[in-house]
């Protein structure tokens, strides 16, 4: 591919390889440094005079950190005369700061999109987003994907005859329903209220799940309070089988290992979006529980689409290629 230089931060290195790999493009380097008063300094070390300049990273821990690196990375792409600058970002973090549900309380999510934007963004490629009005805080074009897809092609080689999803809450029911629809699959969801950002109460799970194979379908798992919780009311209705999917998976804070030593938990599904910390200790008890499905070739096939000015949501109107 012609005129296209891919970039990437220092969050999540390998997927961007990946993703050029599959584009058949060489990842163009990245130098970023740090002044003596402990200031950030990034040079995009290819040309990017009148090309088309994809910047691939996800906002990760340390988020801030790759914040400002992704701002310098766009104002240096900026400034290097590039002929339109694409934003890839596969985990949006600031997403969950979308709405004003407390007094004098920052919204993050908009906050965010206006800096990327100031800072020389033409274009943003998501995955997953927290929530569907994140999508308008950017006043640039948005392209979201998701991963329901991949996650489908993964659990299609289950027997899926007695099987619901289940939605941790309301607010994600709507993509539960759809990747039910994918799988054939009944839908559930939880009722879930939150008090803090890892306090969370399910009065109840909406649905049929008794002796049912169970899908427990979340968009991000952080420290995994919300599954844990969801897991003791599914419980209460004696499923016969529980496998957990997520997009991002965070696993902050030792959710990993809480979910895997769940002995009624049969899988842990998600996908490459963000660097999944799986800790050196007890590797093999991980391992045997873990499922990471890349989602490389989407944004390789979205990139290219975009480049080209082909149909992005045509992505989603055919199964993915094995």
């Amino acid at each position: 591919m012609r005129d296209i230089a891919v970039f990437s931060g220092s969050a999540h290195p390998e997927l961007a390889a990946e993703v050029c790999a599959h584009l058949g493009v060489p990842l163009s380097p990245t130098r970023v440094s740090r002044f003596a008063n402990d200031c950030l300094e990034v040079q995009l070390q290819a040309n990017c005079r009148e090309r088309d300049v994809f910047l691939i990273q996800p906002l990760v821990k340390p988020v801030q950190e790759h914040l400002v690196e992704l701002l310098l990375m766009c104002d240096a792409a900026r400034g290097a005369s590039a002929g339109r600058i694409t934003v890839v970002m596969p985990h949006y973090s600031y997403a969950r700061s979308d709405k004003k549900d407390a007094p004098r309380i920052s919204l993050g999510g908009r906050l965010v999109a206006d800096l990327l934007i100031t800072a020389g963004t033409s274009r943003v490629l998501a995955m997953t987003l927290h929530a569907p009005q994140v999508h308008g805080f950017f006043s640039v074009p948005v392209d979201h994907l998701h991963a329901l897809r991949e996650l489908a092609a993964h659990f299609q080689q289950y027997d899926l005859t007695r099987t619901t999803v289940v939605s941790p809450d309301l607010g994600n029911a709507k993509e539960a329903a759809a990747f039910a629809r994918m799988i054939d699959a009944q839908v559930a969801a939880g009722a879930k209220q939150r008090f803090a950002d890892d306090r969370v109460t399910i009065s109840t799970v909406i649905g049929d799940v008794a002796g049912r194979d169970v899908i427990v379908l979340d968009d991000e798992i952080a420290k995994g309070s919300t599954v844990l919780e969801l897991l003791d009311r599914l419980r209460e209705s004696g499923p016969r089988s529980i496998r957990i999917a997520c997009t991002h998976g965070l696993f902050a804070a030792g959710a990993l290992k809480r979910l895997s030593q769940q002995p009624d938990v049969l899988e842990i599904v998600c996908t490459n979006t963000v660097p999944v910390p799986v800790p050196v200790e007890d590797h093999e008890e991980y391992k045997s529980k873990l499922r990471i499905l890349s989602i490389a070739p989407a944004l390789a096939e979205a990139v290219r689409r975009i480049h080209n000015g082909e149909s992005v949501s045509a992505l989603f109107d055919a199964p993915p290629s094995e």
